[in-house]
């Protein structure tokens, strides 16, 4: 088959996919909140606590517990893949890039129980109002399916404001 190019076919290219995982002992169906692997800090850019839910047998999404200390933040990040933060515990609110000739971000304000988007390619970042309880995310996003046809990319700007990720931007 061909891979690009005259003679490229997107059914056959799709077909030819398989990257399926079977439940099983690895791979169960269930995972206890005791079960998620810690994510080691400075593994990623991102200083809140990960912790992935790794061992289940998605193939198009990946799944994390996330953690912001009080009075902490996310990093200011972008990434290709979507991504919704249901809100477990806390309040807080995200800065989310508007567009590329808006100059100030969309604040949007959450709390527990909320459902947050964040669009792909956008620079997002997520801040904890409390000065004394944590904020709990479940984190879903469809990543795994970017990176099964090799188009996943995060960048991090780290603990910054919109504009001054922006003005770090070479692309």
């Amino acid at each position: 088959m061909t891979s690009a190019g005259r003679g490229f076919d997107v059914a056959d290219f799709l077909a030819d996919i398989s990257h399926e995982v079977r439940p099983g002992r690895q791979r169960p169906l269930v995972v206890h909140d005791e079960d998620l692997r810690p994510i080691p800090q400075g593994a990623v850019p991102n200083p809140a606590p990960l912790r992935i839910a790794g061992a289940l047998p998605t193939t198009t999404f990946e799944l994390f517990r996330q953690e912001i200390p009080p009075g902490g933040s996310s990093d200011m990040q972008r990434h290709h893949h979507e991504t919704v933060h249901f809100v477990i515990a806390g309040e807080g609110h995200s800065e989310i890039e508007r567009g590329a000739d808006e100059n100030e971000p969309e604040v949007v304000a959450w709390w527990t129980g909320s459902f947050v988007y964040t669009p792909p390619w956008t620079w997002h970042r997520h801040f904890n109002d409390s000065a004394d309880r944590p904020v709990e995310f479940l984190t879903i996003e469809n990543s795994r399916l970017l990176d099964l046809f090799g188009l996943g990319r995060r960048e991090s700007a780290g603990l910054v404001s919109l504009a001054q990720a922006r003005a770090g931007d070479q692309h």
